[in-house]
């Protein structure tokens, strides 16, 4: 599968990472609203399997198709730029300043928050015919979704929000893991099984993926579930970019570029 070495991958995290923080405002929001879009598609594709065969693993098995394709096609997430953009600065490459990366991240978060919205709008006219009848089966579940992951946590408190905080670490541990896999291999098949087996894990575990929720609670909210936009902030998404910008980047991230781009000298043997 033309498998590239860590320390190989690790030069590409730090070479896209600058890419990106580079990069001008029209193409990032670009290429960040598509990758905001298809993930959300891909995400009601995953609840409909769930729902109509009711096997959830189907779904999560089938989510990655999505991952998949708004990577080959050279689009961004937020839990992406999360991990590699940092290491472009950490890295002192040229043009890349603290201000480079706060402006790359506010722009793709605008960015999928669109794509995924407007998804959302598309199946919420889907699932309802229109608006002109009650939600489908798969519209009743995805509202439940949006229901059960905030205002759930809010009935369990300050436990409540640790839980989510860590259900967005490991979340973007294992995201930012598939969107290495993307660099590890140099064939499209490699690619392909590199960035799928840690996104299975993501979806099936129901880990908290920022940009997935910026689909699943608006659309929530436009079929009538039982929370408020408040809740969805307080008691999801804000705590879940947090928690997916401390697992992509300490656990994805530095842990790659300390060990296998900037290593510690080797033992010397007396």
């Amino acid at each position: 599968m033309s498998y590239v070495a860590p320390k190989d991958f690790a030069i590409r995290m730090v070479d896209a990472g600058q890419s990106k923080a580079l990069m001008s405002t029209r193409d990032t929001l670009i290429r960040s609203y598509m990758a905001g879009a298809i993930l959300a598609l891909a995400a009601a594709f995953a609840v409909t399997v769930s729902v109509q065969t009711g096997q959830p693993l189907v779904g999560a098995v089938l989510f990655p198709v999505g991952f998949c394709m708004l990577y080959l096609l050279g689009y961004d997430l937020l839990t992406g730029v999360f991990t590699l953009v940092p290491l472009a600065w950490l890295d002192k490459r040229p043009g890349v300043t603290g201000a480079a990366v706060l402006r790359n991240w506010g722009l793709v978060f605008l960015g999928n928050f669109a794509g995924a919205l407007t998804t959302a709008l598309l199946m919420a006219i889907v699932v309802t015919y229109g608006f002109s009848s009650p939600p489908s089966e798969v519209g009743q579940a995805i509202g439940v979704i949006g229901e059960g992951r905030t205002v759930g946590y809010a009935e369990h408190g300050a436990a409540g929000m640790l839980t989510l905080f860590v259900r967005g670490i490991l979340c973007n541990w294992m995201v930012s893991t598939g969107v290495v896999g993307a660099m590890m291999s140099d064939s499209l098949a490699g690619k392909v099984i590199a960035m799928w087996m840690p996104i299975l894990v993501f979806f099936y575990m129901g880990f908290e993926h920022s940009v997935v929720n910026m689909f699943l609670f608006p659309i929530g909210l436009m079929l009538g579930g039982n929370f408020t936009i408040t809740d969805y902030l307080i008691w999801n998404e804000l705590p879940t970019v947090l928690g997916n910008l401390v697992g992509g980047l300490m656990f994805v991230g530095v842990v790659i570029y300390r060990t296998h781009l900037r290593t510690a000298p080797e033992r010397v043997l007396r």
